[in-house]
């Protein structure tokens, strides 16, 4: 089996993490759309591990939490109709409000579980005591005392939105006419209560990620390649793009590394990790299509 170049898997992978879809990315690359899907199979995995090492120990002052819905073979009204698995996804997603660094992801439900294992993580990685912030929903206030107990400082920003759009406007969200501002534990700054780094992250991802483009057919079909499609997607954030108010990427404004990685860099790591596994043959991939 032909293996490909290092310069190709760099093609590929910067066409993935500027939005294309993996159809688009096999056309322009001029490759099998199923060498796409095992590639970023083997990136998704290792980046996946990598980020689950690299950012621990951190030091944060402020943290802004929020999740952020797709969905996988279809949505969830169709659930009924599509394959087990198939349905709504969400991402819960932390941030640091001073080097914009992602901290922890989550892909799973909407539920007071999911806040509990989400928050667990974000906990596991920072070693200090914080400011944390989140939106009015339900699950979070429940789970931030189950996880942190009294050793945090944590608000919640609820938005008070308008009647929902209907017509032509109905996929558009309800306009938001206010916010209010509630310290629910510990002593939050008042000022510091906003959640609006960790939403503009959430635009990024939606720019970034052909999978979380609205209202197109680019949507997951299977959640492992979604999982894997997401860690490249942090990764790449985090360590490869510099943030224009930073001037730098955010793990280096977090201290995780003293430079700004590329995608050479990235195929380089998964090249190595290649290596250590020749012996004892190709690395283990899922079924994917």
């Amino acid at each position: 089996m032909r293996k490909l170049s290092s310069e190709k898997r760099s093609m590929i992978l910067g066409s993935l993490v500027e939005g294309n879809s993996i159809n688009a990315t096999a056309r322009m690359c001029r490759v099998s759309k199923l060498t796409v899907l095992r590639l970023l199979a083997d990136v998704g995995s290792l980046c996946r591990d990598y980020h689950d090492v690299a950012v621990r120990g951190l030091t944060c002052d402020r943290v802004q939490v929020d999740e952020i819905w797709s969905f996988v073979g279809c949505k969830q009204k169709s659930k009924e109709k599509g394959k087990i698995g198939d349905g709504d996804v969400w991402t819960w997603v932390a941030i640091d409000a001073d080097s914009k660094l992602v901290v922890s992801y989550l892909l799973g439900g909407r539920d007071a579980g999911y806040a509990r294992e989400f928050l667990s993580d974000v906990a596991g990685r920072i070693v200090n005591r914080i400011q944390l912030t989140s939106d009015g929903h339900r699950a979070y206030l429940e789970a931030v005392r189950d996880v942190f107990g009294d050793d945090i400082d944590y608000g919640q920003l609820v938005k008070i939105y308008g009647a929902e759009p209907d017509g032509h406007k109905r996929y558009s969200p309800s306009e938001c006419i206010g916010c209010e501002r509630r310290g629910l534990i510990g002593y939050p700054h008042v000022d510091h209560i906003s959640t609006s780094y960790v939403e503009r992250q959430n635009l990024t991802l939606r720019m970034q990620n052909r999978r979380f483009t609205r209202l197109t057919n680019a949507f997951s079909k299977k959640l492992a390649n979604h999982e894997h499609a997401l860690a490249l997607h942090y990764f790449h954030y985090n360590f490869c793009r510099k943030h224009q108010s930073l001037g730098m990427t955010p793990a280096q404004a977090a201290a995780i590394t003293d430079k700004c990685w590329t995608i050479d860099d990235l195929v380089a790591m998964l090249e190595n990790e290649e290596k250590k596994v020749a012996n004892g043959g190709r690395i283990n991939r899922e079924d994917r299509s």
